[in-house]
C-alpha cells in the first residue's frame, strides 16, 4: 500500500480551492521539450479535485499553469484530505469537477460503474500503450466497466510512485567488493556471500502500529511479480487465484527465505515483527553497519538518520529489486500512482488531457521534485535530482507495472487479514496456515 494511505493519511493542511494563474515559478514552464499546440480556450474554467495538498499541491498548480499560459484557460484546483468521500458525494449529486484525481483505482472503477466518469477514448489509451514504459499495464489500470459491463479507458496515470527498490551504502559495497546484482539469483548469491563474509545482508521490519504487517505485503507483491505471471497477479488481486494457491504460497516461501533466515536479518528473524519499519534502514548507517540492504519504496530516505541527506551526499543509494533470470518475466515494477479521470466533459478538458500527453507537462513537474513518470519521451535531464532520474529510468524501462495489490483488495483483506496474517508469518506461522487464514477471511466477505 502507498505510504501516504497506510501511515499518514493525507497531509494536515486545510482544503483549498485555488485558481493558479500568475502564481507559478516562471521557470517551471521552460522545459527541455517544446509544448505542442493545444488550442485556445481563453477564459474557460477547468475544475480539478484531488487529495494532494501542501507541497504537492503547489507543484501541481505550477504544472497546470503551463497549460493556462498556452491556452488561456483557467484551472481551479481543490485539494482535500477527505477527497474520497467528497468526490463520491459530488459525483452522485451531479456537482462534479471536470477532472477528479483518484489515488485509488478501485474507487475510480466504482465511479465508472455508476456512470459518473466520461471515457477518455481509445486514442488516448493507444497513446499511453505506445509512450509509457509498460504502457499496456497503465492502460489496464485505468480501464473499467460501465453500468452495462462495457469496458473503456477512464484513468490517465500522471505522477507515479515506485516501490521495487533496494537501498544500500555504496561505501559498504565498495569496501567489501560487492557488485550490484542484476538478477534475483545474483541477489541471493550476494546475500549468501555477505553472510560468508561475516556481514548481515538485510534490514527488515514490519511493525507499524495499527498498520503492522504492511511492509511484508509489499515484499509479497514484489515477489509475486517475480515468481509468477502478471495475469496471475491480477487473478490474485481479484481472488480468482486463492491466497492458499501454490503460486501465492511459493511467493510467501521466497519472502520467508529472506525474512525468516536468522543469518540474513539484522537482529535475527524473530526481530522482524517487532522492528518499526522506519527504524529498520538505520542499520545501513550504524558503525559497524548492522545490515547492508533494505527493500523499500522511494519514500524511505525520510526515515534515514539525516532525513534523506544520505542520498544527496552519496552515503546511500538504491538499485532495482531484480527479477529472476530463469523466470523470464521481464522487468516488473511495483508501485502506485494517481489516475486523472474526466468527470465533466468539455473541449477544454479534452485539451487538458492532451496536455498531459506532452513531454513538456511531465518535465514541468519533474524539475520541481517528488514526481516520477513512465513517459518514455520525457527528457530525463529534467528530473530535479539524480536519484529521481534513476527511479524514472526504472519506471520507463519496466516491461510490467502493477499497482500495490493490498490497495486494490477489499479493505478487510488488504488492510486487514493480509497485514495481520503476514505479521503472524513473521512470528513463525507457516505459509500454508497463513494463506489458508487469509483465504478464509476473503471467503467470509463474499
Amino acid at each position: 500500500m502507498s505510504f501516504i494511505n497506510k501511515l499518514m493519511g493525507a497531509t494536515t493542511l486545510a482544503a483549498a480551492s485555488l485558481a493558479f494563474a500568475g502564481m507559478a515559478n516562471a521557470n517551471v514552464c521552460d522545459t527541455p521539450s517544446k509544448l505542442g499546440d493545444l488550442g485556445s480556450f481563453s477564459g474557460e474554467v477547468i475544475t480539478i479535485a484531488g487529495s494532494m495538498e501542501g507541497k504537492d499541491e503547489e507543484m501541481l498548480l505550477n504544472t497546470v499553469s503551463c497549460f493556462e499560459k498556452a491556452t488561456g484557460a483557467v484551472v481551479q484546483y481543490s485539494g482535500s484530505r477527505d477527497f474520497a468521500a467528497l468526490v463520491v458525494a459530488d459525483l452522485r449529486s451531479n456537482n462534479a469537477p471536470n477532472i477528479a484525481i483518484f489515488p485509488q483505482p478501485g474507487l475510480a472503477a466504482d465511479m465508472a460503474k455508476e456512470g459518473h466518469l466520461a471515457p477518455l477514448g481509445s486514442d488516448l489509451a493507444d497513446w499511453m500503450t505506445d509512450n509509457y514504459g509498460a504502457g499496456s499495464s497503465w492502460v489496464d489500470l485505468g480501464t473499467y466497466a460501465d453500468a452495462s459491463g462495457k469496458n473503456d479507458f477512464y484513468g490517465f496515470a500522471f505522477k507515479m510512485d515506485l516501490k521495487s527498490l533496494v537501498w544500500y551504502s555504496p561505501e559498504q559495497f565498495e569496501d567489501n567488493g560487492y557488485d550490484i546484482p542484476s538478477t534475483m539469483e545474483e541477489l541471493i548469491a550476494l546475500s549468501d556471500q555477505m553472510v560468508a563474509d561475516g556481514n548481515t545482508p538485510w534490514c527488515i521490519g514490519v511493525e507499524s502500529g495499527n498498520a503492522t504487517g504492511w511492509t511484508a505485503t509489499d515484499w509479497m507483491e514484489d515477489l509475486m511479480l517475480r515468481t509468477t505471471s502478471p495475469e496471475n497477479y491480477d487473478r490474485w488481486v481479484s481472488n480468482d487465484l486463492a491466497f492458499n494457491s501454490p503460486e501465492v504460497l511459493n511467493a510467501m516461501e521466497v519472502y520467508g527465505q529472506f525474512s525468516r533466515n536468522d543469518d540474513y536479518v539484522a537482529g535475527g528473524a524473530s526481530s522482524v515483527a517487532t522492528t518499526f519499519f522506519g527504524d529498520a534502514p538505520k542499520g545501513l548507517f550504524s558503525s559497524p553497519a548492522s545490515c547492508l540492504m533494505h527493500r523499500q519504496a522511494s519514500f524511505i530516505p525520510a526515515f534515514f538518520p539525516k532525513k534523506g541527506e544520505e542520498v544527496a551526499n552519496g552515503e546511500a543509494d538504491f538499485f532495482y529489486f531484480p527479477p529472476y533470470a530463469a523466470a523470464n518475466l521481464g522487468n516488473p515494477v511495483l508501485g502506485a500512482g494517481t489516475l486523472w479521470t474526466m468527470t465533466k466533459d468539455s473541449p477544454a478538458t479534452r485539451a487538458f488531457f492532451q496536455y498531459m500527453t506532452e513531454a513538456s507537462a511531465h518535465e514541468a513537474w519533474m524539475q520541481q521534485g517528488t514526481f516520477l513518470t513512465a513517459h518514455k519521451g520525457a527528457d530525463l535531464s529534467a528530473y530535479a535530482t539524480p536519484a529521481l532520474r534513476k527511479q524514472g529510468e526504472i519506471l520507463s524501462n519496466a516491461t510490467t507495472f502493477r499497482f500495490d495489490a493490498s490497495d486494490l483488495m477489499p479493505g478487510a483483506i488488504g488492510a486487514g487479514a493480509f497485514w495481520s496474517e503476514m505479521t503472524a508469518f513473521a512470528n513463525g506461522q507457516d505459509a500454508q496456515t497463513t494463506g489458508d487464514n487469509i483465504q478464509a477471511a476473503w471467503d467470509a466477505i463474499k
